[in-house]
């Protein structure tokens, strides 16, 4: 069994950090009614002996995430954030007994919502204590195949320190490949910086990730409303789980827009859960995660992969009847299941993957993507470039999920976006020199940064005109054929 390793770095990473363990803890506990400690929890948590402060013999007593005289389960993970809010928030919740201090880094004064403070003060700051509580990380792990980075791009902490980690990761475990989930803000982000912050990390993202899941604000608020309305319309039924994050203390349901950032990191969690369940759990065609890169990423600085799942009520721990199997997959192709605005069915596909969890057969998705293969454009020189897994578990209380990544040409009018909010702020340098007081900071970082987004953009752009050659093609081919009339 592989194992990973996760990073949470700023605000944002830690609670949706805490988010994912909360969940994956709740799906382990489900499956494992006797805690025994199996392969399946040996991929992000360890037993921990607290005689002795080493490993503990392979079994516990009780309930998973209770803490016992002898025996814990401890998480595979980093926490590390410039502001001591959201970790101590976390220490006094009910993960505290899941984590040490050997696992946490924080200080008290935050980043200022500046990359230059996250990236060249704190990083070069905390570096030597990083590189040690990465490697006693890596170490509890047996056959290290992955690690991931949760972070924002909008924040100082999340985007600059976030982004250094990554270049130590690349540094220290070049074999081990690096995911990493970046939430986007959005255009009416009240941090005025944040164009800066995200442009600056994207020229990182693009050198020294394997494979970035990007994550919009916007998209992720959308799809807590879309959800809200459904319950409150009463498609969902009346049936809420317990201890849901859509109910109250009264067991009745709770508008999402009372927490929609506690909403929001849960789609953000579900993400992550759904990526990880082929390592967390046995299927019929389980999917190692280093596949997803090799077989999703053709060219090294295309790995950006737009995210979507279904069925939505999954993501809102209400109980429902299982809908029609093929809706499922017809959904996870449609804007409204998008975890980025965006739309990939009118765009270019260098390849896809589908990870389904719960009762599905292989059958099942074989037929579903020759039913929608139709549709899709898909590059000429991958035609059946596809990657499927199958889990058995699906999500505590549902039938079955899906989870498909789409490498998509799509995504480029997200990164345009972006690149002109960055220029309209850059154009009057204004803010620069909150940046530039920085040591080891230069105006050229600005200018090297929107450079290679640019260069990004134009990769996009390049592969946009063989789709509408390929298109002109097929139209001339037909015409022949007889097909068409013009």
């Amino acid at each position: 069994m592989t194992q990973s390793v996760v990073v949470q770095v700023g605000q944002c990473g830690n609670q949706v950090g805490c988010r994912f363990w909360d969940l994956a803890l709740r799906e382990h506990a489900a499956v494992n009614k006797k805690g025994i400690y199996d392969e399946a929890l040996s991929s992000f948590f360890r037993n921990v002996d607290t005689r002795s402060g080493g490993d503990g013999p392979g079994i516990y007593k009780g309930k998973i995430c209770s803490l016992k005289a002898r025996v814990r389960q401890s998480i595979k993970a980093l926490l590390i954030d410039m502001e001591e809010g959201v970790v101590n928030e976390i220490l006094q919740g009910p993960l505290r007994d899941m984590f040490d201090s050997k696992q946490l880094i924080t200080d008290v004064s935050g980043s200022g919502n500046n990359w230059a403070v996250g990236h060249k003060l704190y990083g070069y700051q905390y570096r030597e204590s990083i590189v040690e509580k990465l490697r006693k990380t890596a170490e509890h792990c047996d056959c290290l195949q992955c690690f991931f980075i949760i972070h924002s791009m909008g924040g100082g902490t999340g985007s600059g320190l976030g982004t250094f980690v990554l270049n130590l990761l690349e540094d220290e475990f070049p074999e081990v490949y690096r995911f990493v989930t970046s939430v986007y803000p959005s255009g009416e982000d009240d941090v005025i910086t944040s164009p800066y912050n995200s442009v600056l990390a994207m020229k990182e993202l693009n050198e020294h990730a394997d494979c970035v899941l990007p994550v919009e604000n916007e998209s992720l608020f959308d799809i807590v409303n879309k959800i809200n309305q459904m319950i409150n319309s009463g498609k969902l039924g009346s049936t809420v789980k317990q201890n849901s994050l859509v109910t109250s203390s009264t067991g009745s349901v709770k508008t999402l827009q009372e927490k929609p950032f506690d909403a929001m990191n849960n789609i953000v969690a579900n993400l992550l859960l759904n990526l990880t369940s082929s390592a967390r759990f046995e299927g019929s065609l389980n999917m190692d995660l280093n596949e997803i890169s090799m077989n999703l990423v053709p060219f090294p600085r295309l790995h950006y992969l737009v995210s979507s799942l279904t069925p939505l009520y999954t993501l809102a721990d209400v109980n429902v009847p299982s809908r029609r199997l093929d809706q499922m997959f017809s959904d996870a192709f449609s804007r409204d299941h998008q975890l980025i605005q965006a739309d990939p069915k009118h765009s270019l596909y260098l390849a896809c993957a589908l990870l389904v969890r719960g009762n599905v057969q292989v059958s099942d998705l074989r037929r579903n993507i020759e039913r929608l293969k139709p549709s899709l454009h898909f590059v000429s020189w991958n035609q059946e470039g596809w990657k499927t897994g199958l889990c058995s578990v699906p999500p505590v209380g549902h039938s079955h999920s899906l989870l498909a990544l789409a490498n998509n040409t799509c995504i480029k009018p997200t990164f345009i976006e972006l690149k002109e909010r960055f220029m309209k702020l850059y154009k009057k340098k204004a803010h620069l020199h909150h940046y530039l007081q920085i040591d080891g900071m230069e105006q050229s970082c600005f200018s090297e940064a929107v450079s290679s987004l640019s260069d990004l953009i134009e990769e996009y752009n390049e592969l946009d005109v063989t789709k509408d050659d390929q298109f002109h093609n097929e139209v001339e081919a037909h015409t022949a054929l007889g097909h068409y009339t013009t």
